[in-house]
């Protein structure tokens, strides 16, 4: 299978946005739109999320630069926003607004990623002309 651009742009950014969370919770959930610092339970629940980012993103860019399958990852990785974006809405009237619109907002575009990404058909070989 050729290089699959797609998954290695889409890996990246998750891979990127997981170590941001291991590196540096806290500006990591700032830039995610809470100003205030984060309780305890919450911080490892950054970190928590930031292992299971960098899991998902960096096997699937390992995927796309091995040109192997990446669809299975592209499901796993909608599906961590989904899961995000469900337990957001649990939350959403207590949260600010800028909260909702970068944290679910981001959620559901990761989905809509993570859906197109597994949905779409498998790169097959060219054959060759006779």
């Amino acid at each position: 299978m050729p290089l699959d651009r797609a998954a290695l742009v889409a890996g990246s950014i998750r891979f990127a946005s997981g170590v941001s969370f291991l590196i540096d919770p806290l500006r990591a959930n700032r830039l995610w739109g809470a100003p205030e610092e984060p309780t305890p339970t919450a911080q490892l629940l950054l970190r928590s999320m930031g292992y299971r980012d960098a899991l998902i993103g960096g096997l699937l860019l390992a995927s796309a630069v091995r040109g192997r399958d990446t669809r299975g990852w592209f499901l796993a990785s909608g599906g961590a926003d989904a899961a995000d974006l469900l337990g957001g809405m649990a939350v959403h009237h207590e949260m600010k607004r800028s909260q909702q619109v970068i944290g679910l907002g981001g959620a559901v575009i990761g989905i809509g990623v993570g859906l197109w990404g597994a949905l779409r058909p498998p790169d097959r070989p060219q054959r060759a002309e006779k």
